[in-house]
């Protein structure tokens, strides 16, 4: 089974114009689609699709509608002329967790059916109920660490303008995942946010575990990106002017914009 519980740590560091770093330990699951029947048939405290103390629910993601995930991903890859041919799909994100969730990114692995990756999907949400997704080509002949960067499309943070760049690095789940994420604008870097975290089994023992630490996963992150704005303010940051949302849900990179 690819699915895995990744157990390990998020740091992000601004660098400018206030300095400010955080740091929080956390874990991710990463879920092949196709592989959620089973787990939803063999494990105790997680579910597809329905109520437990762990879950994962379709409706969490992209559209948030009742069409499969599979069916809308495999239609995104059509739609920006991405060769596919029903290879596995696997996400890396946090659950739905004792019935609620929020996943500030969702990376999603979209694979040929020799395993090779056809394109990356960067699920994005912000804090004002807004969801956004990046698709990014992949390569045919690429291997190792993913890299891929794309202009900003969408907001986030409430101290970011939108004049940024956004830079993905990603070393695909094995032992390990790792998922980096840099801004930069006109006057270089701004941030960088990461996750590293190491593979364990996805089963009952490691699920309960992660609960007993966690709890409420999706309000201790809430929780943290409000604690963590209120300093910088007080720090001297600034809000900045909020715009709307794009008007497709998904920004299609081309390969030579990546």
């Amino acid at each position: 089974m690819k699915s895995a519980l990744y157990r390990g740590v998020v740091l992000h560091h601004r660098l400018r114009p206030k300095v400010h770093r955080l740091r929080y330990r956390l874990y991710w699951l990463l879920l092949d689609l196709d592989e959620l029947p089973a787990l939803h048939r063999s494990l105790r405290l997680f579910s597809f699709n329905r109520p437990n103390l762990l879950g994962f629910h379709e409706r969490d993601h992209l559209d948030g509608s009742d069409t499969s995930l599979r069916t809308q991903i495999a239609a995104a890859l059509a739609g920006a002329n991405i060769p596919y041919d029903g290879g596995p799909i696997r996400v890396l994100c946090m659950p739905r967790a004792l019935g609620s969730v929020f996943n500030p990114i969702s990376v999603w692995f979209c694979h040929r059916k020799d395993e090779s990756l056809a394109a990356m999907l960067y699920e994005v949400n912000n804090t004002f109920g807004e969801r956004h997704s990046y698709l990014i080509p992949v390569a045919p002949d690429a291997s190792g660490p993913i890299h891929q960067h794309c202009d900003k499309a969408f907001h986030v943070s409430p101290f970011m303008r939108m004049a940024m760049e956004y830079d993905f690095r990603v070393a695909p789940p094995g032992d390990t995942v790792s998922v980096i994420v840099g801004g930069s604008d006109a006057g270089g870097k701004l941030i960088e946010t990461s996750f590293t975290g190491g593979r364990q089994p996805l089963d009952d023992r490691g699920l309960a575990g992660v609960v007993l630490r966690h709890g409420f996963l999706a309000w201790m992150v809430l929780l943290a990106i409000h604690w963590e704005a209120l300093k910088l303010w007080l720090k001297g940051m600034r809000l900045q002017p909020k715009p709307a949302a794009p008007a497709h849900p998904i920004t299609f990179v081309q390969p030579h914009e990546s």
